[in-house]
């Protein structure tokens, strides 16, 4: 069964947009592999979970395919199956015409609202 590095792996998937990256977010906590924590030279199956905190948002992927170099992203898609939810709906946004001035009390007991359940 062929396998590699996990740090090498997401990079040549093209989750993080260098190795030292994806070795970086291993040592930070921020990779794990069928929920156990991973370092950069954990080793990943095809089968396996991969749970990577990208950015601002955790990606769930399934390994399909393992990969050593970086490939164009088209093959790179192939090499797993994103299990990630969809992020959640945002409200929109509540804004005030620029230059319209200060807030009266009311608005402003209706943006401290707004902000609270945010």
């Amino acid at each position: 069964m062929e396998s590699t590095r996990i740090d090498r792996w997401l990079w040549a998937v093209r989750l993080t947009k260098t190795r030292p990256d994806a070795a970086q977010a291993c040592r930070g906590g921020h990779v794990r592999i069928n929920d156990k924590p991973a370092k950069p030279g954990t080793t990943v199956v095809p089968g396996d979970e991969v749970r990577a905190r990208v950015g601002d948002r955790t990606k769930i992927v399934e390994v399909v395919r393992v990969i050593q170099k970086r490939v164009g992203a088209a093959d790179a898609s192939t090499c797993f199956i994103d299990r990630t939810p969809p992020p959640p709906k945002e409200l929109p946004i509540a804004q005030r015409d620029r230059g319209a001035g200060r807030p009266t009390k009311r608005e402003r007991r209706v943006l401290d609202r707004w902000r609270a359940e945010s």
